[in-house]
């Protein structure tokens, strides 16, 4: 018989994390599940760690090369046979009851995808510093069904929102299977936001439940160094792709949302390509790009107070918290190889 879950995680050079995900799966409420760990050629001992584990309901499979996280994801994909598929990045874990809680909601409402709020934590610390909804500053205290229109229009790049982008789902396996769904490949940045967008196209029944069972893990060192010029790009390109789409022409409230993301990733675009060589002391190629990307400006004097605002505050308190808002909701988009 296929189990009630397949809990996916793929994985790569987090040989220090990768233990709590783990057992964090395999300790659910609901013990009907799989649990299939893609390692994508990991230089460390990720495999090792993920080896040690004694469970039947544990499958481990590794990549000879390195394919990049949406591929492994596929690989785990393709793999499973639970009714339900659920996402757990190798350096996250769940409360212990998260499966059952949403299992049950999905057949309460039945639902094609399922989610719930998720609790933002610091590596190293014990406790969450916010969640998911605290942040978008809804006030949401009540399941509720997401539409896409709405999907789209609360999960802009760089402004305050719900940013369900961010969420991990649990996916019905046989909807997927219908609509040949997978991840892009060719999106190594986000690829939770394009797979959902995916899904809602097709008209799936998307439900969340505002308690938090999802715990998200920030690393120092990640995403908020990195560039942010490939995901905006490959957002740009992806925005493109299915704007070209006839279900999404005949949606002029979609049309109306993607089009206003659109714009701002190109504007976000015109801002980091003149930013990121000014960190890098790359003057030269700076002023190359202030030429070219004149609306660097006008975004540059529109961030100016709350940069400043920011810096102020840090100095004075020493509080590096300030600065949860303008890195997390980025940073939590992680790029897992």
């Amino acid at each position: 018989m296929n189990p009630k879950v397949s809990v996916i995680i793929p994985a790569y050079n987090t040989e220090a994390y990768i233990d709590k995900a783990i057992k964090s799966a395999l300790d659910q409420t609901l013990n009907d599940i799989e649990v299939i760990v893609v390692d994508d050629a990991s230089s460390d001992k990720t495999v090792e760690v993920a080896k040690s584990f004694v469970d039947q309901r544990l499958k481990v499979i590794v990549n000879q090369q390195n394919l990049g996280a949406a591929a492994a994801r596929n690989r785990a994909l393709r793999a499973a046979q639970g009714e339900w598929i659920a996402v757990l990045d190798s350096d996250d874990w769940y409360a212990l009851e998260r499966l059952e809680k949403l299992v049950s909601l999905a057949n309460e409402k039945n639902a094609d995808m399922v989610a719930d709020d998720i609790y933002f934590i610091n590596d190293g610390e014990t406790s969450p510093w916010s969640t998911l909804i605290q942040e978008s500053g809804e006030g949401i205290d009540k399941i509720f069904q997401v539409d896409i229109v709405y999907f789209v229009e609360t999960d802009i790049f760089g402004e305050p929102g719900l940013h369900l982008g961010l969420s991990k789902p649990l996916f019905k396996r046989e909807f997927l299977l219908q609509h040949g769904i997978e991840y892009d490949e060719d999106i190594r940045m986000g690829q939770d936001y394009w797979l959902d967008m995916k899904c809602l196209i097709k008209g799936a029944r998307f439900f969340i439940e505002p308690k938090p069972y999802y715990f998200y893990r920030s690393r120092p060192g990640s995403l908020v160094h990195q560039s942010r010029l490939p995901r905006l790009n490959q957002s740009c390109k992806a925005t493109n792709s299915f704007m070209q789409q006839e279900a999404v022409k005949k949606n002029t409230a979609l049309m109306r949302a993607l089009s206003r993301n659109l714009a701002i990733y190109k504007k976000n675009l015109a801002y980091f390509r003149v930013v990121e060589p000014l960190k890098e002391g790359k003057w030269l190629t700076a002023l190359a790009q202030m030429a070219k990307n004149p609306d660097f400006f006008f975004h540059f004097i529109s961030r100016i107070n709350n940069i400043i605002g920011r810096r102020i505050q840090y100095y004075m308190t020493g509080d590096k918290s300030v600065f949860h808002m303008s890195y997390n909701i980025d940073k939590k988009r992680k790029i897992t190889n």
